[in-house]
């Protein structure tokens, strides 16, 4: 039995203790496992009858190329943003078929957010063997309570959330730390909630500034220190701005009007007179090393992959819920779209986080 498996996306902290967990479980069982680098484009990037070729985009992992790697950030296999299906010179699925066939790989676990797992499902509509495994920092692939890279996300936001109140108090400022997340608030949500800012703006609900604005200044007044601090997530709406992905879609660099969280200390200044401290903590959220919890989802989801295909179970999706480790059709994804429950757990009114219930509700999560 041969394993292919690769990483795609954006990195977060824990892809590695995955990979290497399924490379030791694999090895447990006699198996092989190759490993292709940057992703769909990696296997694409592949001519089977050229060597040289194989040798630039897939390595051969085991015990020794693996020991270690738990420990490190990012993911040995690199990564890419690519969807096989939607190249400029059209759908390269039926080459990516051949170059599973041809490099004999019996069955695929692929790491990655929404896209990586969009085609890891179509590849599993086409009857190849597939599992796979659930990462995004903002924790947002639907069908699964936790994606690795979620945990250690809100890890860093929150340590550099409080580290950063130093600079605001110090000059008596208001606060806007912008976190990651597109069309899901739940990190932002977390991080806000645990670093116990003043307001939160996430993603899933329009933000009023004739009511936010009026919130800020009182949090700073009442404040003896005379400082507030908001939390926004990337795909917030301000100011009765269009809905829509619009410049979201695009890296940092390349949107024109700059990202939410400038908008809004331009407003703070321009409205209330007030001095802002603007932070996009962006890449540092995914940065360095992975926390305990996305170690030690990463080892399980990395066992439970290779335990499924030990037991002929494919076209699968590794999961956690309620607080459960289990696994879902690969194609549940597609089936609904996950984000903050709005009603339960956030106040529009006074953009905070609120807590309506505990009891039953798994640990950590909320």
């Amino acid at each position: 039995m041969r394993i292919g498996i690769l990483t795609g996306g954006g990195d977060v902290p824990g892809l590695n203790a995955c990979i290497r967990s399924v490379v030791l479980s694999a090895d447990d069982l006699g198996w092989k496992v190759t490993g292709f680098r940057r992703g769909w484009e990696g296997v694409m990037g592949i001519d089977p009858a050229e060597p040289a070729s194989i040798g630039e985009h897939s390595l051969a992992l085991n015990r020794e190329t693996v020991r270690g790697i738990d420990r490190m950030g990012g993911t040995i296999l690199h990564t890419s943003r690519t969807d096989p299906r939607t190249r400029p010179e059209g759908d390269r699925t039926g080459h990516v078929l051949d170059v599973l066939e041809k490099l004999g790989i019996d069955a695929m676990v692929t790491l990655g957010g929404d896209g990586t797992l969009r085609f890891s499902a179509h590849l599993a509509a086409q009857g190849v063997p597939v599992v796979s495994v659930p990462k995004t920092m903002d924790n947002d692939v639907y069908g699964t309570d936790y994606c690795i890279g979620f945990s250690t996300a809100v890890s860093r936001s929150v340590e550099s959330i409080n580290a950063l109140r130093t600079t605001i108090e110090s000059h008596e400022r208001i606060g806007v730390i912008e976190l990651f997340g597109r069309r899901s608030g739940e990190t932002a949500l977390l991080a806000g909630f645990l670093a116990q800012v003043d307001r939160t703006v996430i993603a899933e609900v329009p933000a009023d500034l004739d009511v936010l604005l009026p919130l800020l200044a009182e949090d700073k007044a009442s404040n003896p220190a005379h400082y507030a601090m908001c939390v926004i997530s990337e795909g917030a709406k301000i100011g009765g701005e269009a809905s829509g992905d619009g410049d979201i879609a695009k890296p940092a660099a390349e949107r024109n009007d700059g990202s939410v969280g400038q908008r809004l200390g331009r407003e703070i200044t321009r409205r209330l007179g007030s001095g802002a401290v603007v932070q996009e903590l962006a890449y540092l959220m995914r940065a360095g090393e992975p926390d305990a919890m996305d170690r030690m989802v990463g080892f399980a989801f990395g066992a439970l992959a290779v335990q499924l295909l030990n037991r002929g179970e494919k076209g699968r999706m590794v999961t956690l819920t309620d607080g459960n480790y289990s696994h879902v059709p690969a194609d549940t994804l597609l089936q609904g779209k996950k984000s903050v429950d709005v009603s339960a757990l956030y106040d529009k009114a006074s953009y905070r986080a609120r807590l309506m219930r505990v009891e039953g509700m798994p640990m950590y999560l909320y």
